[in-house]
């Protein structure tokens, strides 16, 4: 990078924030979106909302003073007149911009009560006397980087303009990866005359392709993209399976005990799931697999039976989850499940301290512990375990991939010079569309419980204004009567933990005060575990009516008379904790509803949630609307997909290319693996390590 003009010590420093460290790094920093500042158009023709370059003639400049002290000069052509407004300025910037000066300047039209105006825009000073001043504007469309403080877009452009030469030219060598088998399929441009064109798009490209991305040049990037991840998580996978595990019997008699005690019998999709965990145990090569399954269809269950098999061989198990109200609901179902087997269950988290601390630590690093429920605190440094072979993640996007990591090394162990890997399986009740499961979890291998337990009935949803709120209150009085139980969860659109506990506590208050004869109890994040686990327990077995509480019970709490589920401000929750947090009744055998509480004005997004939720109990089907709604990196988040989202790529916009994608990287593993390392560190660079682990 010093090669390049302007680059010193400051520069790089700003740069490596933008994680660029190479020439190619800067290369491949894509724009965002583009600007069209190819075109100089008259003052009359401007629309508020549009942006525009424009050259004209300072007419009067001067300092309003008020609230803010600010420099306004207004400008004008022979076809009419704009203000430019700006908030920070100088003596300098005020004198350059005194009467007469030509100016030539680009920026978003607004309207204001003065008229047209345009605030902050990027100027400079024209030296003709003529207007307007011809051959000032660029011979490209001007594009818009991702940037960082201290280095703005002129910076950037002026760094890459060092490399491109113009919309078919590099100035620097870039290296074909690609078969030629595959761009000739899919009639993709060379990778330099891509990534030239997409830095300087000349004035007559197809501009609605280029906003789309998809512009051939674009979508022949984004299918490099969308390669780099793939092969990423592929390359991840075949490193891990070189790996060896412990070897658990496919046929276990504590499994068999566990189902002949159940009450219920297990659904196909339960039993085909459970099946190819069974193939995956009795290998040496560590499981690596993803459970999906809609809300209550099971998945704890298969998770318990899986356990059995690696305490049966001899080894310990451990299951994570991301709260202690998750975590605990699990410990108590595992001991419900296992301790009549004769199957000792421990419980770990944070808030464990002291000598009963030690005591569960003991246990973990003899073994005598032989299945752990717990929070993060199971991957803390103080913990032993003595032989662990099968780990089970619950809601695993909620954990960051080192945390995952750290968990699967406690099990590192050696055996006869051998080093064994424990077994994973990780579950998730927030269904992963089908894309996003053919790229971001590629290294793993996918089962899907997609069959509820007989007598399930889908959840009737209903989305009502705020306004009818006594109409609520009175409908659920009248179920809680009737001997069924109702969920009252409270959301703010503040993110302090503080102020929505407050409205949870004053939401109870209000609720005890309107139905002074139904039992109502109170759940939020800021109370002593052992109260909160007291509430549940009394809700649970029927002691309490209503359980007013925030989204902490989006997971984890399975009460079966529970019916009526009340959202309010449903409008601000995504729809993943929509679809969970209604997903808390319809786990009986009666009819279940949830009401949507909403708060008018709505957004377009808020609309479309709410419909979405109206329509559907899918939760596959509401995972890919929420796909499309929200895209794939607010969907997943970067600490799921352990990445940073894609530079120039959509997931949702480029799913077709997935099948070639998928071809392509597996042309390469087999034929061409020396190029692997330069496509995966060309797109991730860093960020590679952080895949799903």
């Amino acid at each position: 990078m010093r090669s390049l003009k302007r680059v010193g010590p400051s520069v790089a420093e700003k740069l490596a924030r933008l994680n660029i460290f190479t020439i190619q790094d800067l290369l491949f920093h894509l724009p965002l979106r583009y600007q069209d500042r190819t075109r100089v158009v008259p003052i009359g023709s401007l629309r508020s909302g549009a942006e525009a370059v424009i050259e004209a003639e300072v007419l009067l400049t001067d300092i309003k003073y008020g609230r803010r002290r600010m420099l306004l000069s207004r400008i004008g052509d022979r076809t009419g007149f704009i203000t430019l407004r700006f908030f920070h300025f100088n003596a300098s910037q005020q004198q350059a911009l005194s009467p007469g000066a030509k100016i030539r300047c680009f920026g978003e039209v607004r309207y204001s009560g003065q008229g047209l105006e345009m605030v902050h825009p990027e100027y400079e000073l024209l030296k003709s006397d003529a207007i307007p001043v011809v051959n000032h504007s660029p011979a490209h469309l001007t594009p818009v980087y991702p940037a960082t403080e201290g280095l703005r877009q002129f910076s950037l452009r002026a760094l890459i303009d060092q490399l491109v030469l113009d919309s078919n030219t590099l100035q620097v060598d870039v290296p074909e990866w690609l078969p030629s088998s595959c761009l000739q399929h899919l009639k993709f441009p060379p990778l330099a005359q891509a990534i030239a064109f997409v830095h300087k798009p000349p004035p007559d490209a197809p501009v609605n392709e280029l906003l789309s991305g998809q512009h051939r040049c674009q979508q022949r990037l984004a299918f490099e993209e969308l390669l780099a991840h793939h092969l990423s998580m592929r390359r991840r996978r075949l490193r891990y399976q070189q790996h060896q595990a412990p070897v658990f019997n496919q046929e276990c008699q504590l499994a068999n005990q566990l189902q002949t005690r159940l009450p219920f019998a297990l659904t196909g999709a339960q039993q085909r799931v459970y099946a190819e965990i069974r193939q995956d145990l009795r290998r040496s090569l560590p499981m690596l697999r993803l459970v999906q399954g809609d809300v209550g269809c099971g998945k704890t269950i298969v998770a318990a039976l899986s356990v059995l098999h690696a305490v049966e061989s001899g080894c310990q198990a451990a299951v994570m989850a991301p709260t202690e109200l998750l975590a605990d609901q699990h410990y108590r179902s595992f001991r419900q499940w296992l301790e009549p087997l004769g199957v000792r269950v421990q419980w770990l988290s944070g808030k464990l301290k002291g000598k009963a601390r030690e005591s569960v630590l003991t246990e973990i690093a003899g073994g005598s512990a032989q299945v752990v429920a717990g929070t993060h605190a199971l991957f803390q440094d103080d913990v032993s375990f003595s032989r662990l072979g099968l780990i089970v993640v619950d809601e695993q996007h909620r954990f960051g991939v080192h945390q995952r990591l750290a968990l699967r090394n406690k099990g590192k162990s050696t055996q006869a010079s051998i080093e064994l890997y424990p077994h994973q399986l990780i579950m998730t009740a927030t269904p992963i569309p089908r894309t996003l499961a053919m790229t971001t979890y590629a290294d793993l291998d996918c089962s899907i419980i997609d069959e509820l337990p007989p007598g399930r009935r889908p959840v009737q949803t209903v989305v009502i204004d705020d306004k009818r709120r006594p109409q609520v209150i009175e409908r659920v009085h009248g179920a809680c009567k009737s001997g069924q139980q109702a969920y009252w969860v409270c959301t703010l659109i503040e993110e302090s933990e503080v102020l929505q506990c407050q409205a949870a506590e004053d939401t109870a208050r209000q609720l005890q005060e309107e139905l002074p004869d139904i039992r109502i109890g109170l759940v939020h994040g800021r109370m002593k575990p052992v109260d909160k686990d007291t509430v549940m327990q009394e809700f649970k077995c029927g002691s309490l009516d209503m359980l007013v509480a925030t989204t902490v019970i989006e997971v984890g709490v399975d009460v079966p008379n529970a019916t009526l589920m009340i959202i309010e401000n449903a409008e601000r929750l995504g729809l993943s904790q929509l679809h969970q947090l209604r997903g808390r009744v319809g786990r009986g055998d009666q009819q279940s509803n949830c009401v949507l509480l909403y708060r008018m004005p709505l957004s377009q997004l808020a609309r479309q949630r709410l419909a979405v939720m109206h329509d559907s109990n899918d939760g596959f089907v509401i995972a890919q609307r929420d796909l499309e709604i929200r895209g794939p990196g607010e969907l997943l988040g970067t600490r799921q997909t352990g990445m940073e989202q894609f530079h120039i790529a959509d997931l949702q916009r480029d799913q077709v290319m997935l099948p070639d994608v998928i071809k392509t990287a597996s042309e390469l593993l087999n034929l061409d693996p020396e190029h692997i390392d330069a496509i995966i560190q060309r797109w991730l660079g860093r960020n590679e390590e952080y895949g799903n682990v």
